[in-house]
């Protein structure tokens, strides 16, 4: 088990993530066609060639996903019991196929569960970077933890 106990976790923590991602052109394609999006700012070349960006967009529901995803190795993997929601979505800056991004999760905020006195609540900060340290998503998240079991 790699994830976090809910004990194990303080306010003010931070994880740099180890693990780092070069966004492909595959990832990009198939996530815009998995969920249907037709936007041409994921699919056309041609036409992004005449926009301010002159290039493909990458989906950013993929930069969501590739975001807390690798946070969750190092946060809650095998101890999370569900995941409670996705507050406060930005992405300030675009990502495009070939970038690279790294990923930092700060602890917000903690409190244990009301109805569930096994279990606590984990309020997370995601933030991705791509190579030049240039700020592109950021959400929070909330996660219903497991506490540590008795011994």
């Amino acid at each position: 088990m790699a994830g976090l106990w809910f004990e194990d976790f303080s306010v003010g923590q931070v994880f740099d993530h180890p693990l780092r991602r070069t966004v492909t052109e595959t990832d990009n394609i198939l996530m815009t066609t998995m969920t249907h999006n037709p936007a041409a700012l994921h699919l056309d070349a041609e036409y992004m060639k005449g926009t301010d960006y002159g290039r493909v967009l990458v989906n950013s529901c993929f930069t969501l996903s590739l975001m807390v995803g690798i946070s969750v190795n190092d946060t809650t993997q095998g101890t999370a019991v569900a995941n409670l929601g996705w507050d406060e979505v930005r992405f300030p800056a675009p990502v495009f196929i070939g970038d690279t991004l790294r990923i930092e999760t700060e602890v917000l905020a903690l409190r244990g569960s009301k109805s569930r006195p096994d279990q606590g609540i984990v309020t997370l900060a995601h933030r991705a970077y791509n190579q030049d340290d240039t700020l592109v998503a950021s959400c929070q998240r909330t996660s219903l933890q497991r506490r540590r079991p008795d011994e």
